[in-house]
């Protein structure tokens, strides 16, 4: 098969892009592991595929699939990514626009300096809704939330704070990003048994109540130089853990995020991230006929 794509980053998080407004490609999970491979492929963190919408109030939707192949429920970056491909391929100029994922609705709004701010919703904090398996343990609590012992090998018990941002987080936080065990403890916290779809490891430093610094090892992409819905997740949970401001600045190794949340008694209000989105070059690639 002989595809068209666009390869997108936004703040490092890198995707591959495909136009499915016109008819589904049907690529297997085994084609979006060929689009990702660094070494065969285009390289992506994830692969992005643009779909016209059959609800009338949406504009469009899109599907996520991981480097692994398996498909997911939210991302960030490429929220910002999918608004800035829309607009410059000429498919909507709707500004903001309302698409569709897995899990919902999102309203991306296009700023005139390139960046994108993306309403991700509100955070979900149902331990059932993340989910996060807490039979048999007891939480530590701390400000206005909690983090919960996971049992890591060789670690011991590690607090983590637990919520989903349309996709299961567990937030640790480190004194030092750079040296944090982000390859050693990502891995065992993504698979960890307590989270039967898996999780996204974030390691969060705090340098100040309006400023952090980020790593994330994503489930089923490892660690990426960035991770939208890890940094709303990030900011939330030291919001609640009372670390933080409304408004925060995230590091992360590919760039620059802000987070703004308002938290209320029921903590149901939106997040909200802006962030750049840049289209790095166009191709055209034959995937092999692979299942």
């Amino acid at each position: 098969m002989h595809i068209r794509f666009t390869k997108m980053q936004g703040a490092g998080n890198d995707f591959v892009v495909l136009d499915e407004t016109r008819g589904r490609l049907g690529l297997s999970a085994a084609q979006y592991r060929f689009l990702a491979d660094r070494h065969f492929g285009v390289g992506a963190d994830q692969i992005l595929s643009v779909r016209a919408s059959m609800e009338p109030e949406l504009d469009f939707e899109y599907v996520i699939h991981n480097a692994d192949g398996g498909e997911v429920e939210h991302c960030g970056n490429g929220a910002r990514c999918f608004v800035r491909f829309v607009h410059d391929k000429g498919l909507s100029q709707r500004n903001p626009l309302r698409v569709k994922v897995a899990n919902g609705e999102l309203e991306l709004h296009a700023h005139q300096d390139g960046g994108v701010t993306v309403d991700m919703g509100p955070p979900v904090f149902a331990l059932d809704r993340v989910p996060f398996l807490a039979h048999d343990l007891q939480p530590q609590a701390m400000g206005n939330f909690e983090r919960w012992p996971l049992a890591l090998p060789y670690a011991g018990d590690v607090p983590v704070a637990v919520l989903s941002m349309g996709n299961p987080h567990a937030v640790l936080m480190v004194d030092d990003v750079k040296s944090a065990p982000v390859q050693a403890w990502g891995p065992m916290i993504e698979r960890h048994d307590r989270f039967p779809q898996r999780v996204n490891a974030g390691f969060l430093q705090v340098v100040s109540r309006t400023e952090v610094k980020l790593r994330v090892f994503e489930r089923g992409a490892g660690e990426t130089l960035a991770c939208g819905t890890g940094a709303c997740a990030a900011v939330v949970a030291g919001i609640r853990l009372g670390l933080l401001d409304a408004r925060v600045h995230v590091h992360t190794q590919g760039g620059v995020l802000t987070i703004e949340w308002q938290d209320s008694r029921r903590h149901d209000n939106a997040v909200f991230m802006t962030g750049p989105a840049t289209t790095v070059f166009e191709g055209e690639i034959d995937i092999p006929d692979i299942g």
